[in-house]
């Protein structure tokens, strides 16, 4: 997918909005996966969503972490990223991924909001009205439900890593960190958040970077910032990760 001089990039504590718009009159993306819950939303034209066994055509869909999907659109799409380990992702993930790891989800709760988020495209508001959007499309789409309470152990480790994004991370500092031993932590932290411990950095590292070339560094320079070897290991996660070379996204 092309993006145009129109996309906005804003990132939040557990969760980031993406609005861009496909420049060709078909875009889309390979076969990707990455660690967050997607939640996608046509504001123009519409989009399909495939996963191996189903397909979501909108306006608005949602897929689970760590799923492998594709997607192709017309027109302005608005995408949700929401972290599966923040209160947020798990109530989502308890509410929409019960049955199927793809789930529509109805306009009508979400309409004012949306014709807020529309306007806001068109006047090209700030980066913290989109984010102000980007926050109440979440609470809505997460609705009442109180999730289960986060393992403390390994959200230690968690914040071990977001703190130290830009050095080396090893497991057995992180392990001591939560007071577990590198096998015990290892075990848990993937049974907790899905992913393997390098690969859950790797996954932090990667929304570090977008989240600060979204406020106007380079990608080289968001590279270093986030712990990449240099822009080359950053723009190969990417692609694999969305699906989309790093270099197509054009910020405004």
């Amino acid at each position: 997918m092309q993006i145009s001089g129109r996309g906005k990039i804003v990132v939040w504590q557990g969760g980031s909005l993406w609005v861009l718009a496909a420049t060709r009159d078909i875009a889309g993306t390979d076969f990707h996966t990455h660690h967050a819950v997607q939640i996608t939303i046509a504001l123009e034209g519409r989009f399909a969503i495939r996963t191996q066994n189903h397909s979501a055509n909108g306006p608005i869909a949602a897929v689970a972490a760590d799923v492998r999907h594709s997607f192709e659109a017309t027109g302005a799409v608005a995408f949700i990223f929401v972290e599966p380990e923040c209160s947020a992702g798990r109530t989502i993930a308890t509410r929409l991924f019960e049955h199927s790891n793809l789930a529509e989800i109805g306009t009508e709760p979400l309409e004012p909001i949306l014709g807020i988020l529309r306007e806001r495209v068109k006047a090209d508001g700030s980066p913290a009205e989109f984010a102000e959007v980007g926050r109440a499309l979440v609470a809505v789409i997460a609705g009442e439900l109180v999730p289960e309470e986060p393992n403390p152990r390994v959200q230690a480790m968690i914040d071990f890593i977001r703190t130290n994004l830009d050095g080396s991370l090893s497991l057995n500092a992180a392990a001591a960190r939560a007071a577990l031993s590198p096998s015990r932590a290892r075990h848990v932290f993937a049974a907790v958040t899905g992913l393997p411990f390098k690969k859950f950095v790797l996954w932090q590292r990667l929304e570090r970077a977008v989240e600060l070339y979204a406020t106007g560094q380079s990608l080289t320079e968001s590279a270093y910032a986030a712990g990449f070897a240099d822009s080359a290991h950053l723009s190969r996660t990417f692609r694999k990760t969305f699906g989309i070379p790093a270099s197509m996204l054009e910020v405004g």
